[in-house]
C-alpha cells in the first residue's frame, strides 16, 4: 500500500525518517554494543537520535516531553538490545520503541502543546480536510484538542500517516499491526476529527 509522494512544500512537516549514515554496518555496531563498547553505543545513538526525536515531538507536541521520550526510548532500546533479532531494520525496531514510549508518556501527561507551530501545517488527507493558515485561532485550538482526545491507538496511526508520512505497511511494521488494521484506525481517527470539528466546516477546504 503506497502513498503518492507529497509535493515539496517548505511549510510541510511531512517526511519519512532519513536513512542513518553509519561508518560501519549496524549489525557490527550492535554486536559491539552488546559486548560493552560504549563508543559503538554512542555511534548507534547518534545515527538514530534525530529521527527518534522528530517522531517523539510529533507524537507528543511538547518539546520537553519529546526530549524525555527520546531519552527513555534509547534507554529501553539498549536495555533490550539483546532481543533485537534483525528481522526488521534497526530503525524500524527503534521507531516501534519510540512510538510505544511516546504513547505511554501521552497517557501520563495528556496535553497537546498549542504552541507547537509546525502542527499548523497538518494535512488531513483522504477526504478529511486541509487546515488553512488563515484559519481562526479557535479552529487551531480545537484541532489540537481533537487530536489529543483521540484514543491512543487512533492517534498513533493518524500521526504516523498524516503527519509523519508513513505508508500503512510501514505503520504496520512500527506498531506490530496488520495493514488493514492501520487503515481502519486511520479512517476512525479522521471520522472522529471530522465530528469534533464539524462546526468549523466552513473553515476547511476539501482535500
Amino acid at each position: 500500500d503506497q502513498k503518492p509522494t507529497p509535493a515539496a512544500n517548505p511549510g510541510s512537516i511531512q517526511s519519512n525518517p532519513p536513512k542513518p549514515l553509519i561508518a560501519v554496518p549496524e549489525s557490527e555496531l550492535i554486536k559491539q554494543v552488546l559486548a560493552g563498547d560504549m563508543t559503538a553505543a554512542r555511534e548507534l545513538y547518534n545515527a538514530h537520535v534525530a529521527a527518534v526525536h522528530r517522531l517523539s515531538l510529533r507524537m507528543t507536541g511538547d518539546p520537553a516531553l519529546a526530549q524525555e521520550v527520546t531519552q527513555d526510548s534509547f534507554v529501553r532500546a539498549f536495555k533490550t538490545l539483546q532481543t533485537f533479532r534483525g528481522d526488521a531494520a534497526f530503525a524500524t525496531w527503534m521507531h516501534r520503541i519510540a512510538t510505544s514510549t511516546a504513547l505511554n508518556a501521552i497517557r501520563s501527561r495528556k496535553r497537546w502543546n498549542a504552541r507547537y507551530a509546525d502542527m499548523d501545517d497538518v494535512e488531513l488527507k483522504g477526504g478529511a480536510a486541509q487546515q488553512r493558515r488563515e484559519a481562526e485561532p479557535d479552529l487551531k485550538v480545537r484541532l489540537y484538542a481533537a487530536i489529543d482526545a483521540l484514543p491512543d491507538i487512533y492517534r498513533a496511526v493518524f500521526v504516523l500517516y498524516d503527519v509523519e508520512g508513513h505508508t500503512h505497511d510501514e505503520i504496520g511494521a512500527l506498531l506490530g499491526i496488520p495493514n488493514g488494521t492501520s487503515k481502519a484506525r486511520l479512517s476512525a481517527a479522521r471520522t472522529k476529527l471530522r465530528a469534533a470539528l464539524h462546526e468549523f466546516e466552513g473553515e476547511w477546504a476539501n482535500a
